[in-house]
């Protein structure tokens, strides 16, 4: 990772002062649903959650969305509406952080048309009535009455956070949420003075900044949450966002505009993945920076490492980045910018999968590459791990996920830590999604790896079939065995439960994505992509082989392809990727024969087959836990730790999970 300049070179190093709070630097962890309220108050979980980022130097730290009406409910985790029971939980919370030296603030949010009547057991609430984008619920068209209660919903809500001692609230009007839908003509066709004139589809928005003002002093912070929505084609233009923006800026309380991308129409830009580029908010705050004469700009929407931060500041393009996704990662993203040591940052792989994927499932969120995240309550701050009670000698076997970061962790407490795996580079199947389009970021988290490694000495042994003599003569007090898991040689698919065997499985020409993704075989012209995971392992293969020229077909028992990755966000626009690259779809559909030559689809819905040619049929099934050494080990009376796909084949994150786990607790 190249860093840019010495920390007093950096614009992102530097303090800004808002309403007479200084933020030490330019970096802002963003507001975001970690949806861990304890019965609808914070509790100890959501406090560790958030003095674990204002500790790892975030200058300013906005807590997730207080709902501001009980039509605003959408999550289980949301903080109670309307009740003064908040305050203590929120205190403690701000307390603790700006003793840390954060500036806090709260947002404040309504979902309008978008909410979830499963959860708030209410109507949803709009200016005029439209459908949600969340659900297929309809909504409430407001009546006039209803407007003001709402207004006084957001002015009571900010005076709760003055009280609770956050230095400000942030105004949610991003992604299409209640006050855009006020802004947008597609969403408000009312024709009373909430609608129409540009001045009128403002005023609900502003009578709220208008009435937090006042009703929380000069003193108090007010930011404003926006986003352009660049691929919906309802969305406000550029110009009249930009237009909408100024005016409230030119009313002298809105302090900064946070800029984000996407809407409830355009989802899967809200929270992008790896599938998009980066900086997808540039467009709209460099217009805003020319612009304002008030407000200080945010960027937000996939601004990752330091690099890119520091570009949009060198830029002019905005005065604050808001790196999320990159905190929950590495919590002292902040503080190692400041300390100019970037190329310790455990960078996001933008992926979704903990995060976003378990917020949509409705859990409380965490992160692939940090499990400790949302868990700091329990396993403590990562920036002061507990050194062992007694160093050992450990040994690791594989070099994976699970390995890594148990060796990584195992090595940080004290331990003497050797690392043996059987191929030439570490990473395991999790390097070989890294050859997969777009996901470059999965081999830069493994250089990292590499880095720490060297930094904490740990001895890493490459090319080292390790077995169970090999294991008795090296003495380790604790043996780890991490050796994952491989593709089974059957064709097993679990729609035909009935057959052990995939007919024809011996008729040639089959493979593995593995075999495909480590060049161990090259595919012919034609090929038929048995996904039966829904994950990146099945379609990212896909798109590899689409890419090289290869007319691929993909056939999933699932009702879409890619079906699992809806949870991130990533499965429409790789859906697109695939479709225009030529790659056709078969769903509710399994594989009744392979001939070595063509693949018989048999539809699960209708009962009929197709026949496809193909001359290579690649397997993207479940795979079998390599466990061969764990079971020598056992029947040689050896102790051993199993982690990882060698206990049970699963995605990434939950091997991540057990290595640290288990390396917190040797």
């Amino acid at each position: 990772m190249q860093q840019t300049g010495t920390p007093s070179a950096r614009i992102l190093t530097q303090p800004l002062v808002l309403r007479g709070k200084t933020l030490r630097n330019r970096v802002v962890f963003g507001a975001h649903t970690a949806n861990m309220s304890e019965n609808g108050l914070p509790g100890t979980q959501h406090l560790h959650y958030y003095l674990e980022r204002a500790r790892g130097g975030a200058g300013m730290i906005v807590v997730e969305p207080q709902p501001v009406h009980d039509t605003a409910v959408l999550t289980r985790g949301n903080f109670r509406p309307n009740d003064d029971a908040v305050i203590p939980g929120f205190r403690r919370i701000t307390e603790a952080c700006k003793a840390e030296g954060a500036v806090m603030v709260q947002q404040l949010y309504h979902v309008g048309q978008h909410g979830d009547a499963d959860l708030s057991y209410r109507p949803n609430w709009s200016p005029s009535g439209m459908p949600s984008y969340h659900d297929s619920d309809g909504s409430h068209a407001l009546r006039a009455n209803e407007i003001e209660e709402l207004i006084g919903g957001y002015i009571r809500a900010a005076e709760r956070c003055r009280k609770a001692g956050f230095d400000g609230v942030e105004v949610w009007a991003a992604y299409h949420s209640l006050i855009e839908q006020f802004w947008r003509p597609w969403s408000n066709r009312r024709t009373d003075e909430w609608g129409g004139s540009l001045e009128n589809r403002m005023r609900f928005g502003r009578r709220i900044i208008e009435g937090i003002r006042q009703a929380c002093g000069e003193d108090f912070i007010i930011g404003l949450s926006a986003s352009h929505a660049a691929k919906d084609p309802v969305a406000l233009s550029l110009d009249d966002m930009t237009e909408i923006l100024c005016s409230y800026d030119a009313t002298g309380h809105v302090d900064y505009i946070s800029c984000g991308s996407g809407s409830y129409i355009d989802y899967d830009r809200v929270m992008p993945t790896f599938v998009h580029g980066e900086k997808l908010s540039a467009d709209l705050t460099r217009r805003l920076k020319a612009q304002v004469s008030h407000a200080v700009i945010t960027a937000e929407s996939q601004i990752r490492t330091p690099d890119n931060a520091e570009s949009m500041l060198r830029a002019q393009e905005a005065d604050l980045v808001s790196v999320v996704r990159g905190q929950i990662a590495d919590p002292f993203w902040g503080r190692k910018v400041t300390e100019n040591r970037d190329d310790d940052i455990r960078d996001c792989i933008s992926c979704n999968q903990m995060c976003w994927g378990r917020r949509s499932r409705d859990y409380w969120i965490s992160c692939l590459v940090n499990p400790s995240a949302g868990r700091e309550h329990d396993w403590g701050s990562e920036g002061s791990i507990a050194p062992a009670d007694a160093p050992r000698k450990l040994l690791v076997i594989g070099a994976g996920p699970a390995g890594l970061e148990a060796a990584r962790v195992a090595a940080a407490r004290g331990h003497s830590v050797t690392i043996c795996e059987a191929g030439a580079q570490i990473g395991g199947q999790f390097r070989l999604a890294g050859e997969q389009p777009r996901r470059g970021q999965v081999l830069e988290l493994l250089d990292w790896y590499e880095r720490q490694f060297d930094a904490l000495g740990v001895d890493l042994r490459l090319n080292t079939f390790v077995d169970a003599e090999d294991v008795a003569g090296y003495g380790a007090d604790e043996v780890i065995v991490a050796t994952g898991s491989l593709p089974p040689e059957t064709g097993f698919q679990r729609w035909l439960p009935e057959r052990d065997r995939l007919d024809g499985i011996g008729a040639g020409n089959v493979c593995s994505v593995e075999d495909i993704m480590r060049r161990a075989m090259v595919p012919g012209k034609r090929v038929v992509l048995l996904d039966e995971g829904g994950h990146w392992r099945g379609s990212g293969t896909a798109w590899f082989l689409a890419e090289r020229g290869h007319e691929v077909s993909i056939v999933t028992p699932d009702a879409h392809i890619a079906a699992e990755l809806g949870r991130t966000t990533s499965d429409v626009p790789l859906r697109q990727t695939l479709a225009r690259a030529g790659v056709r779809f078969h769903t509710e559909s399994v594989i009744d024969k392979w001939t070595g030559q063509q693949a018989a689809v048999l539809s699960m819905l209708t009962g009929d087959t197709t026949m496809i040619d193909a001359d290579t049929l690649v397997l993207a099934t479940t795979n079998t836990a390599f466990d061969m050494l764990a079971q020598d080990l056992d029947a040689a009376g050896i102790a051993c730790h199993q982690i990882g796909d060698c206990v049970a084949p699963r995605l990434a994150p939950y091997a991540f999970y057990e290595g640290r786990k288990l390396a917190l607790h040797l």
